[in-house]
């Protein structure tokens, strides 16, 4: 579903502020893949996140979405094929208008407009069994400004909009890592239902290792722009922090584990 070929990406270069952010970097994900990504600061999980979706142009290398290859393409022509959560909750709804109206607009993303009704009352019934998923209770209030959400609800609603049309790569860029532990935790249970219900192809970028460790079924850790450790199956299931932490400080080659990895 995702292919990722030998990419690189380089700020800056030639100037004293040159940063490799992705070294050859390559990545293959089967359909239905849930992986966890885990590393230091600057060691490209945002970066590859960034060229995946098209913010950034890749220097070298390529990348296919289910068989297309799309390394030339802008960011809004990617756009059908990827949904995508930022960290910030307030960054993917509209906060002047209503919950149903917010999905409303998710819906339609990419379709012809028409002078036909907003919202149909088909339209409410499915927006409100998709709102049950999240277990909030929020299909009860669908006629609420978002504005007046908790941080964890917006995020939750942002979640479920950028999945209504069931992408075919699904990019969570740290999106728990701006709420609570406790709401944290509810978002990612509802991620994990609405990825697992749609058997959606989803690349989760966390600090958190024991998240890493507990969702997905294949975890990728980053370093200096590489992947180096990789590990899916029961091997995954079985992995402890510390065993984590071993496996970083053997695949970079360095002590600096526990000052690049935080640990929650």
């Amino acid at each position: 579903m995702l292919k990722i070929e030998q990419i690189s990406k380089v700020f800056n270069p030639g100037t004293v502020n040159e940063k490799v952010a992705l070294n050859q970097l390559s990545l293959h994900l089967q359909p239905g893949d849930f992986v966890t990504v885990i590393g230091g600061n600057g060691a490209g999980k945002s970066t590859m996140l960034n060229c995946v979706s098209g913010l950034y142009s890749v220097d070298q290398g390529s990348i296919l979405i289910d068989g297309v290859d799309v390394t030339a393409l802008p960011e809004y022509k990617r756009a059908k094929y990827i949904g995508r959560v930022f960290q910030d909750p307030m960054m993917g709804t509209a906060a002047t208008m209503q919950i149903e109206e917010n999905l409303a607009l998710a819906a339609r993303r990419g379709k012809k407009r028409t002078l036909k009704v907003g919202i149909t009352k088909q339209d409410r019934e499915f927006y409100k069994e998709q709102l049950k998923i999240l277990d909030l209770g929020l299909e009860e209030r669908m006629t609420a400004k978002v504005g007046l959400l908790s941080g964890g609800q917006r995020q939750a609603l942002t979640l479920l909009m950028a999945t209504l049309q069931q992408p075919k790569i699904l990019l969570l860029d740290e999106h728990t890592a701006a709420l609570d532990p406790k709401t944290a935790a509810k978002v990612l249970e509802a991620t994990q239902r609405i990825v697992e219900k749609n058997n959606l192809t989803t690349l989760m970028i966390t600090h958190n290792m024991r998240d890493a460790i507990t969702y997905g079924n294949r975890l990728i850790m980053m370093y200096n722009g590489r992947i180096v450790v990789d590990i899916s199956g029961e091997k995954k299931k079985q992995l402890t922090v510390e065993q984590l932490l071993n496996l970083f400080s053997q695949a970079s080659g360095s002590d600096e584990a526990n000052d690049k990895l935080l640990l929650s």
